[in-house]
This record gives C-alpha cells, structure tokens and sequence, in this order.
C-alpha cells in the first residue's frame, strides 16, 4: 500500500513546493516599519452644523500603517460606526483621553459628549466601506473606506 500511495505523495509535495516557491504579485503596499501616516481628521459636528462631518471619503493602502484622529463637538451623540471595516483592518491601538486601550476587535466608537480619539491601524484586505454616524444618515453623515 505504501508503494502506491509513494507517488502520489511525492507528486504532491513537488508541487506544494513549488507553489512555496513561486514568485507572487500580491503584497502589501505598506511599510509598518515606520510612522503611522496620519489621515486628514474626521470631525463630526461644528458650529454652523450638529450634521457636519468634514471627510467623507479616505483611500487607504494595505500593509500601511494609519492614524485617524475622530473628534466630536458634543451637540450630538455621534455613535462611528464602520463594523466591516474594522473587520477588515488590524488595529494597533486606540488612544481616547490619555489613555492607550489595545484591543483587537471593536465595533463602534460612541462620542456621548465632546471628544476625540486616535485610531492608529493597518488595512489587511482590499475593498469599499462604508462607515456612518448611526441615526444620522438621512442628514448625510455617511462615507467610506477605499482600500487598495
């Protein structure tokens, strides 16, 4: 029985190898050995609008390290909501009031009053998404996530 099944695993190994071996087009564009690169602030209300938000869209590279300062003026809750995004990036930290929090999943950022917080991460895959300012919709508080 070994003597059948010897070719067929030889076969098999030669050709896992070579796929070990074989040059690949897909990497990552990044470089996580430096800076995070900051991202233009997202700011969600203002003065002349509890509505405002001032991006709403940001095209990100993956393998490259982000930071993404949030902040809210506090007229509104603004609860950030972006769940296939953060399920689609690694997040190194988030920093909220002097204090750094490691985590590696979440789902939502909720501003209950005035605030900001840093987002610091690395997309891990290609795609579009989107993230709004859930209840706010309607008033145009949505935007998206193009990473490539």
């Amino acid at each position: 029985m070994l003597k059948r099944a010897l070719p067929a695993l030889t076969c098999f190994l030669a050709g896992f190898l070579a796929v070990l071996a074989a040059p690949t087009s897909v990497r990552a564009a990044g470089d996580l050995a430096i800076k995070a690169t900051e991202l233009e602030p997202l700011k969600l209300g203002s003065k002349e609008s509890d509505y405002a938000m001032s991006v709403k869209e940001y095209t990100l590279e993956t393998g490259k390290s982000y930071s993404l300062e949030i902040s809210a003026y506090g007229y509104k809750d603004y609860d950030f909501a972006a769940e296939d995004f953060f399920r689609n990036i690694w997040i190194r930290y988030l920093e909220a009031g002097g204090v750094t929090i490691d985590t590696p999943v979440i789902s939502e950022i909720e501003f209950e009053e005035e605030g900001k917080v840093e987002l610091v991460f690395v997309p891990i895959r290609t795609g579009t998404y989107e993230f709004k300012i859930e209840g706010l919709e309607e008033k145009g508080m949505v935007g998206k996530f193009v990473v490539k």
